[in-house]
């Protein structure tokens, strides 16, 4: 099996969110993260170049973060897990919001 393209790094994840063009999702960035640390307790690092993640667990495939999101350019997304029990109820809490298979 081969071995995930997406690895922990030492980028810093501060310049990576000051990095991001839109003043909004740059805000909408620095709130995402308080949230994951204050629910976590870790702190983040980078995966490859674009996802910040907390935690670390191992897959078949690899480690990969326990959470994890990306300010991108189009959206905010943010890595969930999808076979968590209660997924649905708290999505339809949520407001307006699209998903794929473990994105938000």
């Amino acid at each position: 099996m081969a071995e995930p393209k997406t690895k922990k790094t030492r980028a810093s994840v501060a310049a990576f969110i000051d990095a991001a063009e839109d003043d909004t999702r740059r805000k909408d960035a620095k709130a995402v993260d308080k949230m994951y640390r204050e629910i976590t307790g870790e702190k983040p690092a980078m995966w490859g170049p674009s996802l910040i993640g907390y935690g670390e667990y191992e897959s078949p495939t690899g480690a990969w973060p326990r959470g994890c999101f990306s300010p991108r350019k189009a959206n905010l997304v943010l890595y969930v897990l999808s076979d968590y029990k209660e997924r649905g109820v708290l999505l339809k809490k949520l407001g307006k919001h699209k998903t794929g298979k473990v994105c938000l």
